[in-house]
């Protein structure tokens, strides 16, 4: 395998392309006229525009993928996350151009981008599932029938989506019929497919999920653990690992779960099991990402291996070269998603010049990124700046390290998420580790915000009052440094 063609873009397109230039293989971009100027096009070997921004004529353009892969002589591709990294049709197309997918075959893609065919498979093999309908459920009746056997809160989730579209709790059998045929509407409107089925509702529920890794050879392990229940609207917003609450035996009994899931299906490549764990810690399997997550750093900090490095040799077909027992697990690590997102009016996306964008960096902190200052952040995307990742030897310190990260994090020009990510950390359930999926709905409010706003006015007066000092004796201001404690940057070349 000598040269990749990464279909993706951003921060993710830029972790691909890094460690393939570690193993010394050349890369192909390839971008939007929207993203002309982002740092993975300059970064790769090769760049090729696939068209207008809109996903639908550039990223999503199978046949334009394919083109670019033959102009270049790629061997490869990489879907990254997003986009088509979970569409069997991309990954049948792709071996069928006589290139590599990086990535898992269409087989295990299908049976596990279907919620119902993904229970079907796992059911064989003991693994705890949500009690719930059986498949398929497109009577309302039906379903109405089957929430009060099993006993409300029930949850209607659309079988063939994800992001929380196609999903509804329903808490009484008065509103049963409303409810379940509007999320057939939705789940049609969104993946043209009105399929649902009706399960059980867990209450206080944790998202938990493992990694797996599987090869060509029939070796499978598990990388343990990453708690995933700081949501907003059913989308993870921090991540970390290991979680608070497993004991190393649960962990135990979920990592041999997620490998039964991984074997359920045929697996080859990196992918991720999903569990609901309750407040009681039973766990139930909930559905299985055939990609590379977007959290998978957390994974690599406390075990020391590179993903992305593991789905390249997997591809080539190598072997793992390591059992379960030659895995360990080190420190503590915590990923918060930096969006262009405004948490005081309910996480809606903003847009505008990153008019200042500068880096956290120190001990423990990593930033997987693809913009750069003076960008504009474009409405045609996911509205996710970068991941900020911090990792230290334990969870107390972990936490402190991510608040010290979010303060020297400079962002100007749009709305962000940096300070909910502080609020969270300094947040007594969430240092606890007494939290689950429901954080945000029952722990936030954007007047917490303002009250870290107020405690940050006096540095920030302090910090324009340094600044405009140095502009009436100096046409080349400068800004306060480290040892201020005022306003740390970094700047990027």
């Amino acid at each position: 395998m000598n040269k990749i063609l990464v279909a993706n873009r951003g921060e993710i397109a830029l972790r691909i392309m890094k460690t393939a230039r570690e193993m010394g293989i050349k890369t192909v971009a390839v971008y939007s006229e929207a993203d002309a100027t982002a740092p993975h096009v300059r970064y790769a070997d090769e760049a090729v525009c696939i068209g207008p921004p809109a996903s639908g004529e550039s990223y999503l353009r199978m046949d334009k993928l394919l083109q670019v892969a033959r102009d270049t002589n790629s061997d490869a591709i990489h879907p990254g996350y997003g986009f088509l990294s979970e569409n069997p049709v991309f990954a049948d197309e792709v071996k069928q151009a006589g290139l590599t997918f990086i990535g898992p075959n269409a087989h295990s893609m299908r049976t596990m981008g279907d919620k119902l065919s993904a229970k079907d498979a796992v059911g064989k093999y003991d693994i705890p599932l949500v009690p719930g309908s059986d498949g398929e459920v497109t009577d309302p009746a039906v379903g109405r029938a089957i929430a009060n056997d099993i006993g409300y809160p029930v949850l209607i989730k659309a079988s063939a989506g994800g992001g929380g579209k196609g999903m509804r709790i329903i808490y009484d059998d008065a509103s049963f019929v409303e409810q379940m045929q509007l999320a057939i509407n939705e789940a049609k409107s969104a993946f043209g497919n009105g399929a649902v089925f009706v399960e059980k509702f867990v209450e206080k529920p944790r998202h938990i999920e493992i990694q797996v890794l599987a090869d060509g050879h029939g070796n499978v392990v598990h990388l343990f653990e990453r708690e995933c229940s700081i949501q907003r609207r059913h989308q993870k917003v921090i991540e970390e690992a290991p979680s608070a609450v497993l004991t190393p035996e649960l962990r135990k009994t979920m990592g041999d779960a997620a490998v039964k899931v991984a074997k359920a299906c045929d697996y080859i490549g990196a992918g991720t099991v999903e569990f609901l764990v309750d407040k009681h810690l039973n766990f139930y399997f909930l559905e299985m990402n055939t990609r590379l997550q977007v959290e998978h750093p957390v994974t690599e900090l406390i075990t020391g291996l590179d993903l992305v490095r593991e789905q390249i040799r997997i591809a080539r077909g190598e072997t793992l070269g390591y059992g379960q027992n030659d895995i360990r697990m080190y420190g503590h690590a915590i990923e918060a998603r930096v969006y262009a997102e405004d948490p005081r009016e309910n996480f809606m996306p903003s847009t505008g010049t990153l008019q200042v964008y500068r880096l956290p960096n120190g001990p423990g902190v990593r930033v997987d990124d693809g913009f750069e200052e003076g960008m504009q952040v474009p409405i045609f995307y996911d509205p996710m700046l970068s991941k900020l990742i911090v990792y230290a030897q334990d969870r107390e310190q972990a936490m402190d390290r991510m608040i010290r990260a979010c303060q020297e994090y400079q962002i100007h020009g749009i709305q962000h998420t940096l300070p909910f990510v502080s609020y969270v950390m300094k947040h007594e359930a969430f240092r606890s580790g007494d939290f689950d999926t429901n954080f945000v709905k029952e722990c936030f409010t954007p007047d917490n915000l303002d009250v870290l706003d107020d405690g940050l006015a006096d540095d920030a007066s302090v910090i324009v009052a340094h600044l405009l000092e140095n502009q009436e004796t100096s046409t080349n201001p400068t800004i306060p440094n480290e040892q201020t404690g005022l306003w740390k940057i970094n700047r990027r070349r």
